[in-house]
């Protein structure tokens, strides 16, 4: 039987602490495609305070969740035990979008390990935080955090970035994303720098 809770006690902290990786899940107000996105690294998710949390958004293939979140700001995020305890938590709220050089940054990014590629960082306002059981999920054990994207990322030169920044203007669905003046990686390896 699932449980409501009022915040992010200890216990759940805990929870989401030992999961290595975390479903995102979001949709357009009217019409379109409803996009679900794994995302690991231990990492990159932080927990800011009871009800609120943040993650790193790394590039990627695409750029659905910022769409999203510019057209209605609907979030949920799925986390899911694949070992002794079956649970499921949920986390449902209302997200916003930090671009690497809005000021916000500096107070945020120190909550995270370095990723190079990061492309934003997602803050989520929560408004319901739901568990449930796990009972058919199966069991699966963790061979290692797989380093292909920071590999790739760290690997990119100068020159290539703008181009990625510029696919991701606009969602599958035509919904705008990132800006056009959006801020790429500085260098390869790094991302915008933190301001002091």
């Amino acid at each position: 039987m699932g449980k409501l809770y009022e915040r992010i006690d200890e216990r759940l902290r805990a929870f989401i602490a030992a999961q290595p990786m975390f479903f995102v899940a979001t949709a357009p107000a009217a019409g379109g495609h409803v996009n679900v996105s794994p995302k690991g690294y231990r990492d990159t998710f932080a927990i800011l305070d009871d009800l609120t949390v943040a993650y790193l958004d790394l590039y990627g293939s695409g750029s659905e969740t910022i769409a999203h979140l510019r057209d209605n700001g609907r979030i949920t995020i799925m986390f899911c035990s694949f070992d002794r305890q079956p649970k499921i938590l949920r986390l449902y709220g209302s997200g916003r979008v930090v671009r690497p050089d809005a000021p916000e940054r500096a107070s945020l990014i120190g909550r995270f390990g370095g990723h190079p590629g990061t492309r934003a960082i997602i803050v989520v306002d929560v408004e319901r935080i739901a568990d449930s059981c796990g009972y058919s999920v199966p069991f699966m054990e963790l061979a290692g955090e797989r380093p292909l994207l920071d590999d790739q990322h760290g690997r990119r030169a100068p020159e290539e970035w703008p181009p990625r920044v510029k696919r991701n203007v606009a969602s599958i669905d035509g919904l705008p994303a990132l800006e056009p003046d959006h801020p790429a990686p500085s260098s390869p390896g790094v991302s915008a720098p933190a301001e002091a």
